[in-house]
């Protein structure tokens, strides 16, 4: 190989590992913040902004420094940042994670701030490769525009493997972490065997480098992630292609299914215990709405947000064998909850699949529609429109209903107001109960005109022999009913500000006196 053509490979390599860190910085940062499109906004704005600054800086460090050993000490150099930046962030992550859950906006802001900052001298090095590559690469003026345009090809082709290896390989196989430390470390040895190349004793004084990374990431990797709060035992913990996963157990032997920054409870289990006075419960109630509802009327049920299986493991216990679809988009959490969770009831199918794609290859029709994918930052907005509840109510059973658990503060009800407004476009009726303890409303939509007396009347009307799961959750829904309210808020496929509405609630929430009442 030519000195030129490995400037060629230099820059493919680059470009490469430029495109790799950008998702990988999605996906570490998205384990606290969530991916809404302000996460995404200021991931690549930033980005950009280092890159402009890189390409600006190394046209002129070029010029001034025109030689194959300059160029590679800066490649050097942003490749070993570059492995720096997941060892270094995880520490502030989990700063952050304390701070969402201590509700102290000083602190999480801070650090979202912090780690994005941590991009900007690799990226910003990186950004340098491209201009300088050029510089060296044309020795002929009459073949400037021809020698650019290849440069700028092969570092796009090499993009455009870093846009599809880390998402579709190796973050779900290795990680976020090991990602990083794969990228850099092939770029640093990129640059060092260039260094090799030119000027021996400078790239034998570079050799601390990979030296300095393996040490470093021996000594990071073996500290646990996020410590266990005590009382509680890790039975499991993954890193997917969509979340950090964690199984855990308290001292009751009441199991819980923790996901990325760790403050929310996505699943609850217990061998001997199906009542646990959370937004799952509430999903039994949702039927029930409608005017002399009957148990036996419940035949069928999807789950759109399956996690652990909590929502399938109550229904069956209290309905029988009837059948469940679950669809959970993560296959690590459905293997984990299989393992841990006992969520291998016969009558459960479950899909492994995106939400809406996949509940609309399914025919129905359905007694209940229950939608568990919502939670704040964390809402998919595909999953909110007119549109995907057109599509709900073309497989619902005459009686059926559609039942959704929508966050909110104590005091910001504008996404739960949204979601009751753009489900009354296509059900005459929604009904809310509050969840007691919790920043959780269940709203329910039935395909019939139904009444918010009707609850209360077939709960008075249970059977004595009705199981008790049933007769508690029942009891719990007529004492947290309230009144749905509204907003003109309509979200459609075409335009659908669910994320707006979301990212100014979460701002609220830190900064305003509320958060303070609530820190503990």
């Amino acid at each position: 190989m030519t000195k030129q053509q490995y400037l060629y490979f230099t820059v493919f390599s680059s470009g490469m590992t430029v495109l790799a860190i950008e998702l990988s910085a999605s996906r570490l940062l998205g384990s606290v913040f969530g991916t809404s499109n302000l996460v995404w906004a200021n991931i690549i704005g930033l980005m950009l902004v280092y890159l402009t600054l890189g390409y600006f800086i190394g046209g002129r460090w070029a010029d001034r420094s025109p030689n194959h050993k300059t160029l590679y000490q800066i490649i050097c150099w942003g490749a070993f940042f570059s492995g720096i930046v997941p060892l270094v962030a995880r520490p502030v992550l989990y700063a952050a994670a304390q701070a969402v859950y201590e509700i102290n906006a000083g602190v999480a802001i801070g650090s979202f701030l912090g780690v994005l900052l941590l991009f900007s001298v690799p990226v910003t090095l990186l950004g340098c490769v491209s201009p300088f590559t050029i510089r060296l690469a044309i020795t002929d003026v009459s073949k400037a525009g021809q020698i650019s345009g290849f440069i700028y090809a092969i570092s796009t082709l090499g993009s455009i493997i870093g846009t599809f290896a880390p998402t579709l390989f190796l973050i779900p196989e290795a990680g976020v972490t090991w990602t990083f430390l794969l990228f850099s470390g092939w770029l640093l040895g990129v640059g060092l065997i260039g260094l090799l190349w030119i000027d021996r004793r400078t790239a034998r004084n570079m050799l601390w480098m990979p030296i300095v990374l393996v040490i470093l990431a021996v000594v990071f990797l073996s500290l646990p992630r996020r410590p266990i709060p005590e009382g509680y035992q890790l039975l499991y913990e993954k890193e997917s292609a969509y979340n950090y996963i964690q199984i855990v157990e308290d001292e009751n032997q009441y199991r819980y299914l923790w996901l990325n920054e760790g403050q929310g409870i996505h699943t609850q289990y217990h061998p001997d215990i199906l009542y646990y006075g959370r937004t799952w419960d509430m999903f039994l109630a949702a039927p029930y709405f409608n005017p002399g509802f009957q148990p036996e009327e419940v035949n069928s049920l999807v789950i759109i947000g399956l996690a652990g299986g909590t929502i399938a493991r109550q229904h069956t216990a209290v309905y029988g064998q009837i059948p469940i679809d679950g669809i959970e988009i993560d296959g690590a959490i459905v293997d984990a909850s299989r393992k841990y969770l006992e969520m291998d009831m016969p009558n459960l199918n479950v899909i492994v699949e995106d939400g809406r794609y996949a509940f609309n290859r399914l025919a129905g029709p359905y007694t209940v529609v229950g939608i568990d994918a919502y939670r704040v930052p964390y809402v998919p907005w595909q999953l909110t429109t007119v549109e995907f509840f057109e599509e709900i109510a073309d497989r619902l059973e005459d009686n059926g209903v559609v039942v959704i658990n929508v966050g909110r503060t104590t005091s910001d009800r504008r996404l739960e107001w949204a979601m009751a407004n753009t489900m009354l476009q296509v059900f005459p009726s929604v009904h809310r109960i509050d969840v007691p303890d919790s920043l959780n409303t269940i709203l329910v939509a039935t395909r019939q005109p139904t009444t918010a007396a009707n609850l209360i009347e077939n709960f008075q009307a249970l059977n004595r022999n009705t199981h008790p799961l049933l007769w508690q959750v029942l009891n719990d829904a007529v004492a947290n009913l309230k009144e749905t309210e509204t907003s003109d808020v309509i979200f459609t496929d075409d335009r659908a500000p669910v994320e707006t509405i979301v990212d100014d609630m979460t701002i609220e929430f830190f900064l305003s006196g509320e958060v303070d009442s609530l820190a503990p």
